[in-house]
């Protein structure tokens, strides 16, 4: 029998408000980290939450704005390549998450934050391995933070076209490693990853 998706038992063993914090673009060459928190009424919260990735481009952005249309409150923030490339993406990703909790409008109590790692953030936290697939909040927060950095990356594609940005949204595709052998870096890559400093010949 299949697992069922997202609930809120881990929301409900909290006391006070709880936001889901969830990350998306820690893996790629290029662009910003981007986090989001989001607080969720069990009664009003959207149906068919689940992790981001296994949801399609049509049905994220569908449940994009369902999320913020119920939620008590939201907010979705970044971390710069500079940020990236000087504190690492560990750091920066925790930088990005605090300022999503930080930007809700109703402070939350509690913190589920999806992973292993316990940023520094302005309230109690529990860690989540898989947090997206186990809590709604978290899996909520997970499509606001990947459809908000998605249309980011469409944007930069404009920006600095001929890297393909708007198709692989920075990550490693043989489109991009060719563009930058071509066109070397633009200004949103990240500096410090070992596949860019060797590709641009400063390994």
């Amino acid at each position: 029998m299949a697992r069922p998706g997202p609930d809120f038992l881990l929301e409900s063993a909290c006391i006070g408000p709880v936001c889901g914090v969830d990350e998306a673009g820690r893996g790629p060459w290029a662009g910003p980290v981007s986090a989001a928190a989001v607080i969720l009424d069990p009664a009003t919260a959207p149906e068919g939450l689940d992790d981001s990735k296994k949801l399609g481009h049509a049905r994220r952005e569908a449940l994009e704005v369902e999320i913020k249309a119920r939620a008590v409150a939201w907010c979705v923030a970044f971390a710069t390549v500079e940020e990236i490339d000087s504190l690492n993406i560990l750091q920066a990703t925790g930088l990005a998450m605090r300022r999503a909790v930080e930007g809700l409008s109703v402070a939350p109590a509690f913190a589920l934050v999806d992973g292993n790692y316990r940023f520094n953030l302005p309230c109690e936290i529990r860690t989540v391995v898989r947090g997206d697939s186990l809590s709604a909040s978290i899996a909520a927060a997970s499509i606001l933070a990947k459809t908000a950095r998605d249309r980011l990356m469409v944007e930069m594609d404009a920006v600095h076209p001929g890297y393909g940005f708007a198709g692989h949204k920075g990550y490693h595709a043989a489109v991009h490693v060719e563009a930058l052998r071509t066109l070397g870096p633009s200004p949103i890559h990240r500096m410090t990853w070992a596949p860019i400093r060797a590709l641009v010949g400063g390994a």
